[in-house]
């Protein structure tokens, strides 16, 4: 009876050991679980680079004022992530267009991203007027020879407008002498940037004493430059087939008037939001052309889009 008495004190005993223990192990997963979950949302302060230029010109990062503006835009572009996907998911698309173009005419390949900063590719229009993804006023427009008004808005041409803004870099680049400076200068103005580096006498943006707008203007656009540049390294996955394509069209020439673009579209198989998209500088149902001007509407290729009867 004692036997059997002691043996029982003996199982009970085991038997509580082991709720211990398998409680201890839950808390312990629970705890391991928690943690992980915490480290799900843990914010990191970023290792900005040794070396970063723009356009082959050196940002100078050994300055402690330029390397804190520098860090500060790394961390805001980086930890903004939603945004930041969606600037791979329309680069993939849309620098196929611009890069070439930048090649052209002799603008290095950084300015790009300029665009990005302007616009954050996508034909947005400011509270002030400016428009299309280089942002460019209606009278710069005008002046650089694209045809702005009501009925259409050749800043909304990517093509167009990014000739426009390759000239107006060119002609930065000569008044001020570097490509740092004509980046500003697309921000700031030519005579903006020059009537600043005169009043400071000074040589350089990053010597400039500026407002907080055109005192980030460049940082951004080499924050944008790394991040892009270096997706693994700043934590952003995605795979290809998650970017943005751009979609294969052919131009139609129209040197007459287009009294319903709805119409028009079905003809060529596509709806009228459609023929839009592709063609955001029509900014009307309609096009008037009194002149009878040539044209060129973008006309997707068959089997991109499906559209409903």
């Amino acid at each position: 009876m004692k036997l059997v008495k002691k043996s029982l004190a003996i199982v009970g005993f085991v038997a509580l050991g082991m709720l211990f223990i398998n409680a201890f192990q839950d808390a312990q997963t629970d705890e391991n679980l928690e943690k992980k979950i915490i480290n799900d949302y843990n914010v990191y302060a970023l290792q900005v680079p040794g070396y970063l230029d723009f356009a082959g010109e050196p940002v100078p990062l050994s300055n402690p004022d330029i390397y804190e503006r520098m860090d500060k835009e790394l961390l805001v572009n980086t930890y903004w992530q939603s945004n930041g996907l969606l600037m791979f998911k329309r680069a993939k698309k849309y620098f196929p267009i611009i890069e070439p173009i930048l090649a052209k005419n002799g603008i290095p390949d950084d300015f790009k991203y300029l665009a990005v900063i302007e616009s954050g590719l996508t034909n947005a229009r400011s509270p002030a007027g400016a428009s299309g993804f280089w942002q460019i006023m209606k009278a710069t427009g005008r002046e650089y020879g694209l045809e702005v008004n009501d009925n259409v808005d050749e800043r909304y041409n990517l093509e167009k407008a990014t000739e426009v803004a390759c000239t107006y870099l060119k002609k930065s680049k000569k008044s001020l002498g570097s490509w740092t400076s004509a980046a500003a200068a697309y921000n700031a103005g030519n005579y903006g940037v020059s009537k600043r580096l005169k009043a400071q006498d000074v040589k350089s943006y990053y010597d400039l004493l500026l407002g907080e707008e055109t005192g980030r203007y460049v940082f951004r656009i080499v924050a944008l430059k790394e991040i892009l540049s270096n997706p693994d390294k700043y934590g952003f996955n995605f795979r290809d087939k998650d970017l943005y394509n751009n979609i294969p069209t052919y131009q139609v020439a129209v040197d007459t008037a287009v009294t319903d673009f709805a119409g028009f579209a079905k003809g060529f198989g596509v709806n009228y939001k459609i023929l839009k998209l592709h063609n955001p500088w029509l900014r009307e149902a309609h096009l008037n052309n009194k002149s009878r001007k040539q044209y060129y509407i973008n006309i997707p290729r068959e089997g991109h889009y499906q559209t409903n009867p």
